[in-house]
């Protein structure tokens, strides 16, 4: 257990503090309603609420709650919670974030604070109850706090990321992991993937497995797919493309007679960049898909990953249809799946 600027006393209170409550992608941010309403608060949420990349309609990358001190302390279940932002302009001796700021950080790093303009955000764990992430941003001045909500955000993001990665887990093998459907999928396609209780296998051929999960409310799909590797135009956003699109057209139908799926970059851009999978390089796509003559239509991502050991290329592709429904937290429990890939 950690908590930054603890004292003996709070550290042995925690002891038997409560667990902390909450969902994944959302920050608590704790600041004045002043700096919340005033162009702190909108830097703030132009980044943190940028859109998940991508879905059909707009879904922010995070869910923000705002308290000010005097909310956080009035009602004691809102320091339950398990993600906080801790926001505070120190140049104001008044506010209330800002002192409890100063308090947490102690006297050695608000003087550093001073000296050193880079130092302007640190995190710790467990400050109300076991089980939080507390994140800690602040400056000298209005636009030295924007200044640096811009240049914190990427390492809060992934902060935040790794810290929801548990809960993420959670979610997607809520019904356990399934070592048959597993053991198919490695038999068939020589690699490895950690795969929910609940998909099973609706179709497989000599190259090609598609992989579902149907509940009342969601249709959750794996494809894997392996080809020759022949050439590095296969790793490009052109050669995913291809591969996605005969397959959504070869495989995936509904009732309509001459439906298919295809890639729909048209209303939406496709995305691609360079990643690693587990230590593998691997092309990943981000996009929306929809059915050709049909009504349907949601988020996919893809990624295109080199065996070394039988020099084949391995498309993977997790696609979801909720319709009515938020597809953020899906995807991001498919992603989960497709990135314990081993070979």
């Amino acid at each position: 257990m950690s908590c930054f600027g603890c004292t003996a006393d709070q550290l042995k209170s925690l002891e038997s503090a409560p667990a902390a409550i909450g969902t994944t992608n959302e920050i608590v941010v704790v600041t004045d309603q002043n700096t919340w309403d005033g162009p702190i608060g909108d830097s703030l949420r132009y980044y943190f609420e940028t859109p998940y990349l991508i879905l059909p309609q707009p879904e922010p990358l995070f869910d923000l709650r705002h308290f000010t001190m005097q909310e956080l302390y009035d009602e004691p279940l809102r320091k339950q919670l398990r993600t906080y932002l801790l926001l505070g302009d120190l140049q104001d001796e008044d506010s209330r974030i800002s002192q409890e700021i100063k308090k947490d950080l102690r006297a050695e790093n608000v003087r550093r604070t001073k000296e050193d303009q880079s130092f302007s955000s640190t995190a710790g764990r467990n400050k109300w109850a076991q089980g939080q992430l507390v994140v800690y941003l602040w400056g000298y001045g209005e636009e030295a706090v924007i200044n640096n909500i811009r240049k914190n955000f990427p390492a809060i993001s992934r902060k935040v990321k790794e810290f929801d990665r548990p809960q993420v887990e959670a979610s997607a093998y809520v019904m356990g992991m399934s070592s048959v459907v597993s053991g198919k999928v490695q038999q068939h396609m020589d690699l490895t993937l950690k795969l929910p209780l609940d998909y099973k296998v609706a179709i497989q051929d000599t190259s090609f497995m598609w992989l579902r999960k149907e509940t009342r409310h969601l249709s959750s799909n794996i494809m894997l797919h392996k080809v020759p590797y022949t050439d590095k135009s296969q790793l490009t956003k052109a050669g995913i493309k291809e591969i996605r699109n005969e397959l959504g057209k070869k495989y995936i139908t509904t009732e309509v007679e001459g439906a298919y799926m295809q890639i729909n970059d048209i209303d939406l851009p496709m995305f691609t960049e360079n990643v690693k999978v587990n230590g593998q390089f691997a092309l990943e796509a981000r996009g929306i898909w929809d059915i050709k003559n049909d009504f349907m239509g949601g988020a996919f991502i893809s990624y295109l990953v080199l065996n070394p050991k039988t020099n084949e290329l391995i498309f993977m592709d997790g696609f979801v249809h909720a319709p009515g429904k938020g597809k953020r937290d899906f995807m991001q429990q498919v992603e989960y799946v497709l990135r314990s890939l081993k070979f």
